[in-house]
């Protein structure tokens, strides 16, 4: 009797077990309101370690394939993800950048010791001509941070005229000696940055006033309409979100930033970004998730005072921020990149989708050999991470429609804690397309899917991708280039409204379906 009750039991346990491995989703379809803003899948470049100079700018006359200074590898692979916009010149380094020392002749130009970020000596030979000439040849959107920490007034409403100003003026005749006859388009303007922190260790209710008197003598000029940003809170600051939102009046403001970074474990020991623990792992993910309830609860605040939702929440800063590499220059900020950060980059960028009524910018930090970089470099050699994959996986979401999706998944533990193993965004594009992103954040086990796609008359299947790699630590190097990559997928099936198949152990998978 014992023995039998004792298979039985075994029995139910293990059948217990099958079953909740399987994840169901539901997407509904036909019940899309909020776009997602393809400007959520910026970029950011500041002047810090080998992010401008030896990462973008090469110069002209160097031997490295580029495109006016800029190397062309990175442009043409910055094209084939569509990035929508790119924020310069910082990061801290905004709030000591004064730009009149970058335009005109390069040899004339001043050089400048760059305090924040390893003590280096910089030549300007990367400034506002050398960057808007990048963004239109990006055909992106510039993302200009203007300096109020260490700058005037006076020095910031120029730039703006010097920049998009058609009429006769000192700023605007500046600019074609220079070599620049026709203004810019120049939409997005962050009015500081970090102002709580390296941007003047302010207030809020000092930096709040400040805003104001920047945000009054930034002009329009011509048609061109600036979207002016304030500096907001550094992560779960509420009361700078609030006296943002309560002393500036909205006609002076178009969005709010916010910065988050992801920690394996504190500030003071980030932890590595290679040889991790599976517990640093979890730890890791764990904390990126966090992200979904900094949104929620400044959304909330922002709510109060703009229940129309017109002014839009600007994560300008988002990303891994690990120990930097040993051997190289702690102000430089360079760490590798793995599988565990394309799964992180996936869970945030799925975070975004699912607040997109709020959510309208966002630049992961950085994009050349800086934190959670796109690419690295080395001389004439230049690699793909694991998060420029996901950007690529992920591009199908830009300016689609976000599809409410509800799942029901088991549950990932470690550390006596548990979060969902499975994330899911969905979104349908303008010609009809959806598009299902899955994150398994398991690192052992396989998952079975079963989604219920609602709204649709037919679920024909037209193609998928996955990132997955032996470890969560797997990297690409300039030896292994492709030890992460995104590839084509074929185990997925789609008939009469259902989409089955089984995600693969710490991968994410894109599907297309009409």
């Amino acid at each position: 009797m014992k023995k039998t009750l004792s298979i039985c039991l075994s029995l139910f346990i293990s059948s217990t077990i099958l079953a909740q491995q399987k994840t169901t989703v539901i997407v509904n379809a036909d019940q899309g309101k909020y776009q997602i803003d393809r400007n959520i899948y910026g970029q950011f470049s500041e002047h810090l370690g080998r992010s401008i100079y030896e990462g973008l700018w090469v110069g002209e006359n160097s031997p490295i394939p580029n495109i006016n200074g800029v190397r062309k590898d990175i442009i043409d692979a910055l094209k084939h993800i569509r990035i929508p916009n790119l924020r310069w010149p910082g990061g801290c380094f905004a709030d000591e950048y004064h730009w009149m020392d970058g335009i005109g002749p390069r040899e004339q130009r001043a050089k400048m010791v760059n305090t924040n970020w390893g003590g280096v000596v910089e030549d300007n030979s990367f400034g506002t001509h050398e960057f808007l000439n990048l963004c239109e040849v990006l055909g992106t959107e510039p993302y200009i941070c203007g300096n109020v920490g260490s700058g005037t007034v006076e020095e910031m409403s120029k730039w703006v005229e010097y920049i998009t100003s058609d009429g006769e003026s000192p700023m605007s005749e500046l600019r074609k000696k220079n070599g620049r006859e026709k203004p810019w388009k120049v939409k997005f303007w962050g009015v500081g940055n970090e102002n709580w922190g390296c941007g003047g260790n302010m207030s809020a209710e000092a930096y709040a006033e400040h805003y104001r008197r920047y945000a009054t003598y930034c002009k329009n000029y011509g048609d061109n309409r600036l979207y002016k940003i304030v500096g907001g809170p550094n992560v779960d600051d509420y009361h700078w979100m609030t006296t943002m939102m309560k002393n500036i009046p909205l006609g002076l403001v178009s969005g709010v930033s916010l910065h988050n970074y992801t920690f394996t474990h504190r500030w003071e020991d980030k932890g590595d970004a290679t040889g991790f623990t599976e517990d640093d792992y979890f730890t890791v993910l764990e904390n990126g998730l966090c992200m979904d309830n900094l949104i929620t609860r400044h959304s909330s605040i922002m709510d109060i005072y703009d229940p129309g939702k017109r002014i839009g929440l600007i994560v300008d800063e988002w990303g891994a921020w690990y120990n930097v590499e040993k051997g190289t220059n702690p102000g430089f900020l360079y760490q590798q990149n793995t599988l565990r950060d394309a799964i992180l980059a996936g869970l945030i960028l799925n975070i975004f989708h699912d607040h997109a009524d709020r959510v309208k910018i966002a630049n992961i930090a950085q994009m050349v050999n800086v934190l959670q970089a796109l690419f690295l470099t080395e001389g004439d050699k230049m690699l793909l991470t694991p998060t420029y994959y996901v950007f690529d996986m992920y591009k199908v979401h830009q300016d689609a429609t976000m599809l409410p999706t509800t799942v029901n998944s088991g549950e990932y533990s470690r550390l006596n804690r548990s979060i969902k193993e499975i994330s899911v965004s969905s979104s349908k594009d303008k010609d009809g397309k959806v598009h299902i992103s899955f994150v398994n954040i398991d690192p052992e086990k396989d998952i079975d899917i079963e989604c219920d796609i609602r709204g649709m008359k037919d679920t024909r299947l037209l193609g998928a991708n996955i990132i997955t790699a032996p470890e969560t630590g797997s990297h690409n190097t300039f030896d292994k280039k492709d030890v992460v990559t995104l590839k084509e997928f074929n185990g997925a099936t789609a008939k009469n409204g259902k989409l089955t198949f089984k995600i693969p152990a710490k991968s994410l998978v894109t599907v297309e379906i009409n």
